[in-house]
């Protein structure tokens, strides 16, 4: 397919060898590794592709690799590997540089989603910033319960956490997710992270918010 290699790292054998197989079947070069000081040890500054990572791993985790990966200057792009209930380390993940999350379970088209996104040229890459741009405005869509889910759904909560919050059913809950994702215009909650973080710093000035990605999970902006 080209020169560039997806490089896997998980310890956990079974999922590391399934996802370079189903990739490899998709015509990329595909390298796995058990650890994250194992592929840092086999990438050179002509290293060419993106990282998969999982976000738990002995040793250095995948959060560590983000930061390893930057002060050693390697600049392949990272998606990480979530488990299910770990999304505020997936948006820790973004915050540190990852360009992408997968939380498990995921399907064969969002991981091959979320490659063909890391892998993409440059200009490409710009105008999928420049749609994430458009973040504030979208947020000014939203009502004020809208609002509050959002926050929620940033810092990782579940729909039955977000019900207990704010007093309402989970049905409730999901239709106001249905709605933010609309009105946001994301897919998923991959996307809808990466739209609020690139936007974050406008949100905030100009809507005297705390940023949710920042404060611990007892600060929670004002409620119904």
């Amino acid at each position: 397919m080209s020169s560039r290699t997806i490089y896997i790292v998980d310890d956990d054998s079974a999922v590391r060898e399934a996802l370079q197989l189903l990739l490899e079947s998709e015509g990329y070069a595909v390298s796995g590794f058990p650890s994250a000081s194992a592929m840092l040890s086999s990438l050179g500054p002509e290293s060419a592709g993106c990282v998969i990572a999982d976000v738990r791993m002995p040793g250095l985790s995948g959060l560590d690799l983000i930061v390893e990966m930057k002060s050693r200057n390697l600049r392949l792009p990272i998606i990480i590997i979530t488990g299910h209930g770990d999304v505020p380390l997936a948006v820790e993940a973004m915050k540190r540089g990852a360009v992408d999350f997968l939380e498990k379970p995921f399907d064969d088209e969002a991981l091959f989603a979320a490659v063909k996104r890391a892998l993409l040229p440059d200009a490409t890459a710009q105008e999928n910033r420049t749609e994430e741009s458009h973040a504030p405005e979208r947020f000014m869509l939203l009502t004020k319960r809208e609002r509050q889910i959002l926050e929620r759904l940033v810092e990782g909560r579940s729909n039955k956490v977000i019900a207990h919050d704010l007093d309402i059913s989970v049905r409730t809950v999901e239709a106001h997710r249905a709605n933010v994702m609309a009105k946001m215009r994301v897919k998923n909650l991959a996307e809808l992270v990466r739209m609020f973080l690139n936007g974050r710093n406008i949100l905030v000035s100009e809507n005297n918010l705390e940023d949710p990605s920042q404060k611990s999970s007892s600060s929670i902006m004002r409620r119904d």
